[in-house]
């Protein structure tokens, strides 16, 4: 098996710091594997989606040293690589999973939805969409034949629990009344996020999927997605989230969070990235600088912490203090080779999917 990683962010901002630490962390596994890095974009948001956005993004990697086998700018054999470009491949798959029983026509309007969430709350229940949705096949047939605007749910257990494996935290159980009857096909006949992700990385061929600890919650529809359309799942890891100094979830109001300040500031790439190889990891002689190479080398995703990464401005204003030391260290190569240049690592056993963990129970924030 190939493996294969990817990272996947949306054009609609400045590159963000939390996408280079996951993009950082994706292409160490997957070249200390001797395998491929993919980059995939996620334009599904067409209102606030932009071209200059992701030519941000793929410069603001770049900057950082960072480069990917596949992507929309240098092609590959699984393209193409912005969602935007698929959009009638996604409504394919929903329309399939509505004949299999496993997705309905939706036509609630937005008022009938904020009633199912206040009587759900008044139950007790969990407020996301779920309950009383589904309509009789004809009048289904009959809304869609006046035209009336729908979206495609997917159908979810009303009870039970999901069991994640996830390769850093064990066993992780949800119950399936946290999870709502989530839209797979907007009313414009975008995907959403979930559909386009799994539909992406089974056509894409992803193997593993590391991702922030954000989207735990997510990962009970994408398994059950999975289980829908017939497909082996990718072996899960959710990452720790980035924080402030406080312990808060990093974010720009009190953090500066684009790649693009940190250029625009002066600071060094190499101590960018370097600062954002040490959140939550360390190498195993525990040296503070390091390069790329160096941690391809050394990666391992058990060393990963999960004590949540501060993410702290002085400490890599001190790091890039020392800058010098980066562009002196003997044997590390440019960037171009970090893309493809190591193939002379020998392979590794890739990491279980963390049975020696102890599992994690009960809802997740």
């Amino acid at each position: 098996m190939t493996v294969r990683t990817r990272i996947a962010p949306s054009p609609t901002g400045d590159p963000h710091v939390g996408t280079a630490y996951v993009a950082l962390f994706n292409l160490c596994f997957a070249r200390q594997h001797g395998g491929q890095f993919i980059l995939r974009i996620e334009d599904t948001d067409q209102a606030r989606s932009t071209a200059e956005s992701e030519q941000d993004i793929f410069r603001a990697l770049r900057w950082l040293g960072l480069e990917w086998d596949e992507g929309p700018d240098v092609g590959g054999p699984h393209g193409p690589y912005r969602q935007s470009e698929r959009k009638d491949d996604y409504r394919q798959y929903a329309l399939d999973l509505v004949d299999k029983g496993h997705a309905f026509y939706c036509f609630r309007t937005p008022e009938e939805l904020d009633v199912i969430r206040e009587e759900r709350k008044a139950e007790g229940l969990n407020p996301g969409i779920k309950g009383d949705l589904e309509l009789p096949e004809a009048e289904v047939q009959r809304r869609l034949a006046a035209g009336e605007p729908y979206v495609i749910r997917m159908k979810v257990p009303e009870e039970g629990i999901c069991h994640i494996d996830d390769m850093l935290r064990g066993v992780i159980d949800i119950d399936w009344a946290q999870v709502d009857c989530q839209i797979l096909l907007k009313s414009d006949g975008m995907p959403t996020y979930h559909l386009a992700n799994v539909v992406d990385d089974h056509l894409m061929a992803i193997t593993h999927v590391l991702r922030g600890e954000e989207w735990i919650n997510s990962a009970p529809k994408h398994t059950l997605l999975y289980e829908y359309f017939g497909w082996d799942m990718p072996v899960l890891c959710h990452l720790p989230l980035l924080r402030n100094p406080d312990k808060s979830k990093l974010s720009k109001r009190k953090n500066p969070t684009s790649i693009n300040f940190y250029e625009r500031m002066g600071f060094l790439p190499e101590a960018v990235i370097n600062y954002l190889g040490r959140m939550g990891w360390s190498m195993p002689d525990e040296r503070e600088k390091f390069s790329v190479a160096d941690m391809v080398e050394h990666f391992d995703i058990n060393r990963v912490s999960l004590g949540g990464p501060i993410f702290d401005v002085d400490k890599l204003r001190w790091l890039n203090g020392h800058g010098r030391a980066f562009r002196h260290q003997p044997g590390v190569p440019g960037r171009a080779h970090l893309r493809c240049g190591q193939a002379a690592l020998a392979e590794r056993p890739l990491a279980a999917g963390g049975s020696e963990r102890p599992a994690v129970h009960g809802p997740l924030a």
